[in-house]
């Protein structure tokens, strides 16, 4: 049993542990795809706007949380008050259901690296390369197996020793890369000739148009509404609350650390990466394939991005090759972070060693991860789920129930939980500690209070499709 907490080394080790979290495919694969079907410039104001409000209320109040307690998710809130330990369960479950398959798609991207790695880059631009992997059976298991095991050797190595020094040595690497590509990407040209013989230039300079500027064109309130919650839903991913993370990192910062200038710090750098990692792709994709290619969705970086770097030629493979590097640290750094929540949980709750928590959760990330792998051919079946049109498979069933159920469900908890029942001043007198000052006071009482519990209200609602025939009902 470990009889002393372990912790981060300081101020910087905790910002750069918490922004390892937030930054992950949830920047680099989510964001950019969501920009590029939302009309770019519509996404990117409505996601900022959310981040400094509704973003900032939720990572205020769960690492205030974290560090109040000096415990995991699983037993900080009953510790907060008696009756609310139901949040912390909650919370312990969201990294338990999403970690098996973010390693699953972990092992897509380092599938692909590979392919950038030993010049067979090529077969990736084939429209089914993608479709036929996933539906394999031994390589999608073995690539998750590479990827959990160096998530979970970073997890066993301890706080300070393993995620914080990680974070320390691949998140400034990253953001070099990411700012290289970034600029690489705006200086793309590229000449099409159309089928009736005239020609087409596209520039990335245009492509950061597109990507930037707002098209009201097609606004309605029913994609408002979609943008709204996309963006919304995007903040759960990105910036890592609702999944019980950052009680379990806010419960490693130290006494004397600021954490109202962390969180500043975090919001800015999680922010600056994702617009970065949009700047990255829609730019290079808009180039190449025009406002079409943007359309991906999902399989943006899985299928769009490679037909770019093999048009770019010889330099295609190189900058494919940094891209899926970048792509591969990032998911990394998240990885950890959610099966931390889940060892740190175990920890505190059973009094357990780090390595015998550690086991468990292997264990079952194994077993589970090949489950979600194994979904795609031998346990392949259609779930149709409320928040989509097209069936999903077991993947998009975990990915529902964790992020459109149970995340919305323990944010809703703890807003109630802080900002009626124990009151905000539970936060901010952990946030001010005695010598801090705590400059958006006033907007995280009225967010965590009113705003806060009604959008997320609206979030769960949405999540069953009951505001969009709302909505059609009133138009009619």
């Amino acid at each position: 049993m470990e009889k002393k907490r372990s912790s981060f080394s300081g101020q910087f080790g905790f910002i750069i542990a918490a922004a390892g979290s937030a930054v992950g495919l949830g920047n680099i694969w989510r964001f950019p795809y969501l920009a590029a079907g939302d009309e770019g410039g519509i996404f990117i104001f409505v996601y900022i706007i959310l981040t400094l409000t509704f973003g900032f209320a939720l990572l205020t109040t769960e690492i205030a949380i974290g560090r109040k307690t000096k415990q995991s998710p699983l037993t900080a809130y009953s510790k907060v008050k008696k009756g609310f330990g139901y949040v912390g369960f909650l919370a312990c479950i969201v990294p338990t259901i999403i970690l098996p398959y973010y390693c699953s798609i972990g092992g897509w991207v380092f599938k692909y690296l590979s392919l950038y790695l030993t010049n067979q880059s090529h077969s990736a631009i084939d429209n089914s390369y993608f479709g036929n992997y996933i539906s394999g059976i031994w390589q999608p298991i073995i690539w998750m197996l590479v990827y959990f095991g160096i998530t979970a050797f970073i997890v066993i190595s301890g706080v300070e020793k393993g995620i914080e020094k990680f974070s320390k040595i691949l998140m400034p690497i990253l953001v070099v890369m990411i700012i290289g590509i970034s600029v690489f990407s705006l200086t793309l040209k590229h000449e099409e000739i159309l089928a009736d013989g005239s020609t087409v230039v596209r520039t990335g300079l245009q492509g950061l148009k597109v990507y930037l500027v707002p098209n009201f064109k097609n606004v309605t309130p029913q994609f408002m509404l979609k943008v709204i919650m996309d963006a919304m839903g995007q903040l759960f991913f990105s910036i890592s609350v609702a999944m019980g993370i950052m009680v379990a990192y806010g419960s490693y910062a130290k006494d004397d650390t600021n954490l109202i200038k962390s969180i500043n710090q975090i919001e800015i750098f999680d922010t600056a990466i994702a617009l970065l990692a949009g700047l990255m792709i829609v730019p290079a994709v808009y180039t190449f394939m025009g406002k079409e290619g943007m359309q991906g969705g999902p399989g943006l970086i899985f299928k769009s991005l490679p037909k770019v770097f093999d048009a770019m030629g010889m330099a295609g493979k190189f900058i494919g090759a940094i891209f899926f590097i970048i792509v591969s640290f990032a998911a990394v750094t998240s990885s950890v972070s959610v099966m931390e929540a889940i060892v740190s949980s175990l920890m505190d709750a059973f009094k357990l060693t780090r390595i015998k928590s550690s086991i468990i959760v292997t264990v079952y990330t194994v077993i589970a991860g090949i489950i979600v792998c194994l979904g795609y051919n031998l346990l392949a079946f259609n779930i149709p789920l409320p928040n989509s049109a097209q069936p999903g498979q077991i993947l998009d069933l975990l990915d529902y129930i964790s992020n459109y159920l149970i995340m919305p469900i323990v944010a809703l908890s703890e807003s109630i939980l802080i900002g009626w029942v124990v009151k905000p001043q539970y936060v901010i007198d952990e946030i001010t500690h005695g010598k801090f000052k705590f400059s958006r006071k006033g907007l995280f009482v009225v967010m965590i209070k009113f705003i806060v519990p009604m959008m997320l209200v609206i979030l769960l609602l949405n999540s069953f499709g009951i505001i969009n025939k709302l909505i059609e009902f009133l138009s009619k």
